[in-house]
């Protein structure tokens, strides 16, 4: 009986596995709000309290050790904890209290208390807490109570803009890091100012916000292609300067990848395409399996050209009508030229429909002197990349 029905009992398993699951998470979600809400309440409180000097110093230590002892097993409440629901409290009052809706909110509950309830301790305690999720304009509210509050803690800790918290809370949601990687992805990554450094439309032109959000952290602005023979450029004929980089780039393409990171695949260089009787050639094709996507390289020797973008549209038309597979995202493509206005780009490129960014290059010639000072010198560099060609 179990073998004739093993696919059909798969298939029940699973489902009501994934409901379990879902049920299970949105469980978690509710506990997560409840609790940030009841920590934002008691950051209420304690800010009141300490900031009027009704409480002294050592107070909020007191508290923490008479709240343990009589809820034994009671985590979460130390005094270190206690002074971060102030933190919490205060970090977000000025900006969720100060919403038109949460003030009629507001409003309306004090026209229901009476004074002596209004300066009660229980009335503090759930002014917040009763407000429950509201839509905030411009206000992630769902991401905003999705994340844990030590992942709060952590992002306040370590920004101060409120526009780079939102980002950070944002990226908790859709990334899930840990509390432990976050001060790395803030302080050092510094995700939320080098976000959109590349001239691109990517926010506009791929739906998912996650993989729009991968391309723009995966392409820089400016690159630094220090294998490229300089002596070789600077010729009359662009298209042949052109060649000359792109010759390099493709001599040294181990070398390109890596500074994109991992997940590239090199496709080739100068693929024809017959569109209609009419004839393109694609600098550079590559492969990124992070992002599903085939990823597309213009090489411009001079300065930026509103035509190079027409160019580019154009290739990722036809590559996504004659290349793109089945389960694949619509291709990408990035601009290389020597100098651009960033401001002028984004300008430029609102209209354009394809994916598609503006990025400059640096030959080693144009490297500061100091930063060259670090680097090993240029015979130890070809040494060490013909061991890895070995």
């Amino acid at each position: 009986m179990y073998d004739t029905m093993s696919d059909e009992i798969a298939r029940a398993v699973a489902q009501i596995r994934l409901a379990i699951l879902q049920s299970q998470e949105r469980a978690l979600k509710a506990i997560n709000q409840e609790q940030l809400q009841l920590y934002y309440g008691i950051g209420r409180f304690i800010s009141a309290n300490t900031r009027k000097k009704n409480w002294g110093r050592g107070f909020i230590d007191d508290i923490s050790s008479h709240l343990r002892q009589e809820l034994p097993g009671l985590r979460g409440f130390s005094a270190t904890n206690l002074k971060n629901m102030r933190l919490f409290y205060e970090a977000w009052s000025g900006v969720l209290e100060n919403s038109s809706v949460l003030t009629d909110k507001f409003s309306e509950m004090a026209q229901k208390a009476g004074e002596d309830e209004l300066q009660s301790d229980e009335y503090q305690l759930n002014v917040f807490r009763q407000i429950q999720l509201t839509n905030f304009t411009d206000f992630p509210i769902v991401e905003f109570f999705s994340i844990s509050f030590s992942h709060h803690i952590s992002i306040l800790n370590h920004s101060k803009d409120v526009d780079e918290r939102l980002f950070y809370i944002r990226y908790c949601y859709n990334f899930k890091p840990t509390t432990e990687m976050l001060p790395a992805i803030i302080k050092k990554q510094d995700l939320f100012h080098n976000q959109g450094a590349l001239p691109n439309n990517f926010a506009r032109t791929i739906a998912d916000y996650k993989q729009a959000f991968r391309a723009v952290q995966m392409f820089k602005d400016e690159y630094l292609l220090d294998f490229i023979n300089v002596e070789e450029l600077g010729m009359r004929d662009e298209e042949i300067d052109e060649r000359v980089l792109e010759n390099s780039i493709v001599q040294n393409v181990k070398n390109f990848i890596m500074t994109f990171g991992k997940g590239f695949a090199f496709v080739g260089n100068q693929v024809h395409y017959d569109k209609l009787g009419h004839d393109h050639w694609v600098d550079l094709l590559f492969y990124n399996r992070e992002l599903r996507r085939i990823v597309v390289f213009e090489l411009k020797k001079g300065n930026f050209k509103v035509a190079y973008l027409a160019q580019l549209s154009a290739y990722l038309r036809i590559l996504n009508d004659d290349e793109r597979l089945e389960g694949e995202n619509p291709p990408v493509g990035i601009i290389l030229c020597k100098n651009m206005d960033k401001e002028y780009v984004n300008y430029i490129m609102q209209d354009f429909l394809q994916p598609m960014g503006v990025a400059t290059y640096k030959t080693a010639d144009e490297v500061a002197p100091d930063l060259l000072k670090v680097l090993p010198p240029k015979e130890e560099l070809i040494k060490l990349i013909d061991e890895q060609k070995e």
